[in-house]
């Protein structure tokens, strides 16, 4: 029986992406470029799936059978929104716009635990890249604890070029980073705003980085040099609802 988060077979792979579904990445069985994989993959392209070639092995370990034919389609487990859709919730709600930019998180306990914080504060929504990021796995819809169903997340080609969008509608991007000039709540968190976390290891890439309007720094007083980055996104968050309060 197939996965609902899984479609195998290139027929059925081949619908999906001509229906328009939510697809996170494919997978391709290394060697398989002939006839209906070659079609599959320039649809992915055109689209700006991710194409992600892999042992047949790998296939076999993920499918319910062995019926995949060298290709399988791991699809989300909730529907992505667009920014614009996130800027017109904060705006029938005539709230200050606040979206949480995360700059390629990587594991899904983390996303599903910073899109349970987001819900309970009053986040308007969620960014995340279409590259080198968890999607909306049924792990990280677990870890939401139902916070999925009420928080809108948005699926970008380009962060930067998100983080531009965001910018002409008005809103102010602060960084989480080490590196930063001011203590967080040292700021002004009232406005219109995105809070950029970035990666559980790297921190925020530097183009990001030089996207922001302001970098803010969480005081660290122990051995350990930072905090997890949903931990992170919690402390920032709930200053800002605290201004807004």
């Amino acid at each position: 029986m197939q996965s609902k988060n899984q479609i195998e077979g290139r027929n059925p792979v081949i619908e999906a992406l001509k229906s328009g579904r939510d697809i996170d990445k494919i997978l391709v069985a290394e060697g398989s470029n002939q006839g209906s994989i070659r079609k599959i993959v320039a649809i992915a392209k055109d689209k700006r799936i991710v194409v992600q070639y892999v042992n047949r092995s790998k296939l076999d370990s993920i499918c319910d059978s062995r019926s995949h034919q060298g290709v399988v389609a791991l699809v989300s487990a909730h529907t992505y929104k667009t920014i614009e859709y996130i800027l017109d919730q904060a705006k029938k709600l005539g709230e200050h716009p606040f979206v949480i930019i995360l700059d390629e998180i990587e594991d899904p306990h983390n996303l599903g635990a910073i899109i349970r914080t987001a819900e309970c504060a009053g986040v308007h929504g969620i960014i995340i890249p279409k590259r080198r990021s968890v999607g909306l796995t049924p792990i990280v819809a677990k870890t939401s604890a139902g916070a999925i169903e009420y928080m809108p997340v948005a699926k970008v080609t380009n962060i930067s070029s998100a983080i531009e969008e965001l910018k002409e509608n008005g809103l102010w991007i602060y960084g989480a980073d080490m590196a930063g000039d001011e203590n967080y709540f040292e700021k002004d968190l009232s406005g219109p705003i995105g809070i950029v976390i970035g990666n559980e290891g790297k921190g925020i890439s530097r183009i990001v980085k030089e996207k922001c309007d302001f970098l803010v720094k969480i005081p660290m007083r122990g051995k350990v040099s930072s905090l997890n980055a949903s931990v992170a996104t919690s402390v920032i968050t709930y200053e800002v609802l605290r201004q807004r309060s």
